[in-house]
C-alpha cells in the first residue's frame, strides 16, 4: 500500500531534532532581512516549529487504523452514508501555502458501517501533509473503498488555495473543486446524481 512505502521511504530519511529544524527557521528569518535575535522573534523559531508538528501530523498517523473498528449492527443498512462539510486545513506542496476548504464524503457499506467521526479522521489524516487537492481527494477515497470494503465511495473537495489568493495570479474568489468516484458511485449515475444532489443542498 501507498502508505507503508511513505512510512519506509520516511525511515530512510535523516531524522531532524526539533533545534535543527529551529536553526533553519532562524536562517530563513536572517534570509527575509529579519534579525532573529530581536525580542519579538527570539522565540519565533520554535513556535513555528510547534506549529508545523501540528500542521503536518498527518505522518505521523495511519489512516487505515482509523478505520479498523467497525459494527455489523446495522439490521441490514445498505444505502449510502453522506457526511458532509468536514474542514479542511492543509499545505499545498509547491509553496507551502495553506488549502482552506470542505469535504463532502459518502460510502456504501457491504456489511459493515464504521463510527461517523472516523470518516472526518481519515480526512484529516491526508489534510495534514503537503498536499495537492488531487492527490489529496483520491488518497481519502482510495483509503475508504479499501479498509471498510465498501460498495461504493465519493469523495469531494472545495477549497482556495493561497498559493493563488495570496501571490502569483492573486484571484481572490477562486476556488477549486475535485471529485472521485470509486465502485457503484463510478459506475451507476444514479448513485453519483443523488450524492451531488445531497452535498448541494443548502444547511438550514
Amino acid at each position: 500500500m501507498k502508505l507503508v512505502k511513505n512510512t519506509e521511504q520516511s525511515q530512510k530519511l535523516k531524522n531532524v531534532t526539533d533545534k535543527e529544524a529551529e536553526d533553519a527557521f532562524r536562517t530563513i528569518l536572517s534570509w527575509m532581512g529579519e534579525d532573529p535575535l530581536r525580542e519579538g522573534l527570539l522565540e519565533t523559531p520554535k513556535r513555528v516549529v510547534k506549529a508545523f508538528k501540528e500542521y503536518f501530523k498527518g505522518y505521523k498517523e495511519d489512516p487505515n487504523q482509523i478505520l479498523d473498528k467497525t459494527f455489523g449492527d446495522v439490521e441490514g443498512y445498505d444505502d449510502m452514508v453522506v457526511q458532509k462539510n468536514i474542514s479542511v486545513q492543509s499545505h499545498c506542496e509547491h509553496h507551502m501555502a495553506p488549502i482552506i476548504g470542505k469535504a463532502h464524503v459518502a460510502y456504501i457499506p457491504k456489511d459493515r458501517v464504521v463510527g461517523l467521526s472516523k470518516l472526518a479522521r481519515v480526512v484529516e489524516v491526508f489534510s495534514k501533509r503537503l498536499q495537492t487537492q488531487e492527490r489529496l481527494t483520491m488518497q481519502i477515497a482510495n483509503t475508504l473503498m479499501e479498509s471498510l470494503d465498501a460498495k461504493g465511495v465519493a469523495v469531494t473537495i472545495d477549497s482556495t488555495h493561497q498559493c493563488m489568493t495570496m501571490r502569483g495570479i492573486k484571484k481572490e474568489q477562486a476556488t477549486t473543486v475535485t471529485n472521485y468516484y470509486l465502485g457503484q458511485f463510478k459506475d451507476d449515475l444514479s448513485y453519483q446524481n443523488r450524492y451531488l444532489r445531497f452535498i448541494s443542498v443548502p444547511k438550514d
